[in-house]
């Protein structure tokens, strides 16, 4: 592509200053910013990136269908909530004006085995205006290219085991909500917890009506299965609240999480599969003590076992990364809500990223 590529922002939070950084370095076009924060429509978007005014005010998110009709965007970043429900209406508005989206929304990176039929929806209405929809971020490298790739290296697989810890602090209220973060015990147990105190046929009930909630584990072990051409057989989930043991400032709560509330959750999902390798996959997402740090570990146990452990990752922004670094991907792909198991590989950009893209 000889011209710019060019970026809506749905989503003003935390994420969206470091996403805009990082697409204005590589020579993308921001053509507009939504929000739905009334102390953040009507602000120059130069604000929320601490530069000089740059003419882009952020816009109330109820206008998006007429923001895009005026900006006409290739794509839009989408980084608002974390569940598909939750931003469905926003790909179908999207979608219907023709619009391809990257999102940080955690349960869009492999819909398919947690809210099927909204999948399934926004899949056929984005084939339809011929246009892509792809959810990505940390867990498309972390927690899914990282691994397929130490696979390649394995003879056999008998168990995949992953953990991966995280601060809800440094995602936004949506994320920290996700979580339960300055929930009591009764109301995550409540809410969260008893979600999964059912039986399988229950499970598969809530999924095909849209009720299920999947934890990020979920998703990335869906990822994970199709990525290495394993059919699962079985899944479960259980989710366990992390309570706090301390007094714990929380700015994106804006409140102190009193000891015994809880702070956050540990959510773990295992699978089964018909060619006997087990995936078991845990997340922790939690308000950090002072003392904590993001780790992300990985074992694929089998001929030979292989252990790889990344301490104090730059989780942000390597989800930011990822995010921007995918633009090319999407814009290359074929129609249709995707998974990135069917994109290539997560590549470095040293060109500017309309470089990358294949005129159509």
């Amino acid at each position: 592509m000889k011209r710019k590529i060019k970026v809506i922002q749905i989503g003003c939070g935390k994420m969206s200053s470091i996403l805009l950084k990082y697409a204005i370095e590589k020579n993308c076009e921001i053509v507009g910013a939504i929000d739905c924060n009334p102390e953040l429509i009507g602000k120059d978007l130069g604000e929320l990136l601490e530069i000089d005014p740059n003419g882009i005010i952020i816009k109330d998110s109820n206008k998006i269908d007429m923001i895009l009709k005026e900006t006409k965007p290739d794509i839009a970043i989408l980084t608002t909530m974390s569940a598909l429900n939750d931003i469905g209406s926003t790909l179908r508005i999207c979608a219907q004006n023709g619009i391809n989206v990257i999102t940080t929304c955690e349960e869009a990176f492999y819909a398919e085995n947690s809210n099927p039929t909204l999948w399934e929806e926004i899949d056929r209405l984005a084939k339809a205006t011929n246009c892509t929809i792809v959810g990505c971020g940390y867990q498309d490298i972390f927690w899914g290219n990282l691994i397929s790739v130490l696979a390649g290296s394995t003879h056999k697989i008998t168990k995949i085991k992953g953990t991966s810890s995280y601060n809800v602090e440094d995602y936004g209220i949506a994320l920290a909500d996700a979580h339960g973060a300055g929930y009591t015990k009764e109301r995550f147990e409540k809410e969260i917890s008893s979600v999964d105190n059912i039986s399988e046929e229950e499970r598969k009930e809530l999924i095909n009506n849209r009720k299920f909630m999947a934890s990020y584990m979920w998703n990335v072990v869906g990822w994970l299965a199709d990525k290495l051409d394993l059919t699962i057989t079985k899944m479960t989930q259980k989710c366990i609240p992390v309570i706090a043991e301390e007094d714990l400032n929380s700015s994106t709560l804006n409140m102190i999480v009193e000891k015994g509330l809880v702070r956050g959750m540990s959510a773990i999902v295992t699978a089964e599969t018909e060619e006997g390798t087990t995936i078991e996959a845990e997340c922790i997402g939690k308000i950090y003590t002072p003392e904590e740090f993001d780790q992300n570990e990985w074992t694929l146990h089998g001929e030979p076992d292989t252990t790889v452990v990344i301490n104090r990752p730059a989780t942000a922004e390597l989800t930011c990364a990822d995010v921007i670094n995918r633009i090319p991907d999407v814009l290359n792909a074929p129609s249709g809500f995707i998974s990135t198991s069917k994109l290539p590989e997560p590549q470095y950009r040293v060109k500017e990223l309309n470089e990358y893209v294949i005129e159509k």
